[in-house]
């Protein structure tokens, strides 16, 4: 007997199996959908479903949070979302992270404007304020790390004088 027979052996085996007891199952054990509406175990829509869940378990303002990175584009404009990322909400604090510093620069200027127009169309994100840092984060470059580095030193400051 070759694999491929053995193979289609053990199949039809499992298939016939399967068949002789399906047939031995008494099918009036089994339970049938109601036709009464909202009795327990009947089945649901899983948009009402979900939408229980959502406010069950206070996700509206998570979901609405998300929203705002997925429709970014749609919110602030397409020259804008191309220079800037928004990068995380924190207690109110929208950080938006910018292509260059000039444009960092610019979209401070423009931060009460910015703020009106996410909070006009991203609904139920609460925003109060929005950071913006430029295309390194908060700091310049570190002087910790690298292979010419000494612990627990002070950085370039220890090597000039």
């Amino acid at each position: 007997m070759s694999n491929r027979d053995l193979a289609l052996d053990l199949f039809k085996a499992f298939k016939n199996t399967a068949i002789k007891k399906t047939s031995k199952t008494n099918r009036s054990n089994l339970s049938t959908p109601s036709t009464q509406a909202g009795k327990a175990g009947d089945p649901e829509l899983i948009s009402g479903v979900l939408s229980n869940l959502i406010s069950d378990r206070e996700w509206d303002s998570g979901l609405a949070e998300g929203n705002l990175f997925v429709h970014w584009k749609k919110i602030v404009g397409e020259e804008i979302a191309q220079h800037a990322t928004p990068i995380s909400i924190l207690d109110g604090t929208l950080t938006i992270q910018s292509s260059s510093t000039a444009w960092a620069t610019q979209l401070q200027l423009m931060s009460n404007d910015l703020l009106t127009m996410i909070q006009k169309d991203a609904t139920g994100v609460l925003i109060e304020k929005i950071v913006f840092i430029g295309p390194h984060g908060h700091h310049g470059p570190t002087w910790k790390k690298g292979i010419r580095t000494i612990r627990n030193a002070r950085g370039p400051r220890d090597t000039y004088g």
